[in-house]
């Protein structure tokens, strides 16, 4: 595996990691707002982070 191509998948490690860690934020921000709207929050948080997962995934993929 060539360096650019190790460096490319690092980026793609390191923006998953923020983005996920954004929506989980994101979500306990509005629990702490809106605590009756748990169960919707959750599952769009849900949703929301496997959606970025997903993407990461793909971008290691190509990346390889």
């Amino acid at each position: 595996m060539e360096i650019p191509v190790m460096v490319g998948a690092g980026l793609v490690v390191i923006g998953v990691g923020i983005g996920i860690g954004n929506i989980g934020r994101g979500a306990m921000e509005a629990i702490g707002r809106q605590p009756d709207a748990y169960g919707k929050i959750q599952t769009a948080m849900l949703i929301a982070a496997a959606l970025v997962e997903g993407i990461g995934f793909a971008a290691l993929f190509a990346v390889s």
